[in-house]
């Protein structure tokens, strides 16, 4: 398989299922401005049409896209990582219904905030709504490890993929405790370790330029074994 990310997207939370669930692939990176294979600069569209991140190309040549579904195919190739409750359960549909509101309250929401174009109203207004913040903060609240309970997850990689990025557009977790905990315990697992040294990152959230810079990390495809 061959997983396409680029470093710090939200493709880090699929790096992150595939060194969670023990699986082997080539990591290959995207320059997402230019819609390039960074190592040798071919046409990244001709692969993804949409020039997104993450996309998964199987080895029979199916390609998926969008994370929320990449996620969940790793997480079902290794059932015994337990990253996501058994295909059909009701705690199944409760995955889906997380995942899906981390992609549109939280990813789609900080995504206008990279551009120059956004304006400035419109960037102040996402960073004063903080209903998903206070959502995840009472998610958090019965003391749970995780998202979905004591079991780390693919929601949980997901999470972590978007919220590392709040601090680069003004949006901080100080209010938060309990989110902040959780980013902490996220980073301090091995494989997410692995997996942000693989992309050429830190732990900590970035407040440098933007870690999908074609500057940062190596071009080069990496495997994970």
């Amino acid at each position: 398989m061959n997983l396409y990310y680029s470093p710090g997207a939200c493709s880090l939370a699929a790096h992150i299922a595939m060194r969670e669930a023990g699986l082997s692939c080539t990591c290959v990176r995207v320059d997402l401005m230019r819609k390039t294979i960074a190592a040798d600069g071919s046409n990244y569209l001709a692969i993804n049409p949409m020039g997104q991140v993450p996309s998964l190309l199987l080895d029979d040549g199916v390609l998926l896209t969008e994370c929320a579904a990449v996620l969940q195919y790793i997480a079902d190739l290794a059932p015994s990582a337990r990253l996501a409750p058994p295909a059909g359960s009701l705690e199944r549909y409760r995955l889906m219904s997380i995942l899906n509101f981390i992609g549109t309250e939280l990813h789609k929401a900080f995504a206008p905030l990279f551009h120059s174009h956004t304006s400035e109203d419109y960037k102040a207004a996402v960073r004063g709504d903080r209903r998903a913040l206070l959502h995840i903060e009472a998610m958090l609240a019965d003391g749970r490890s995780w998202l979905m309970g004591e079991d780390f997850g693919v929601a949980d990689a997901y999470l972590f993929s978007v919220l590392r990025l709040g601090p680069r557009i003004g949006i901080g977790l100080e209010a938060f405790p309990r989110t902040a905990e959780f980013m902490a315990r996220t980073a301090g697992r091995a494989a997410v370790g692995r997996a942000l040294a693989a992309e050429g990152l830190h732990a900590a959230a970035p407040s440098r330029p933007h870690p999908a810079s074609p500057h940062a990390g190596s071009a080069s495809p990496h495997a994970i074994a």
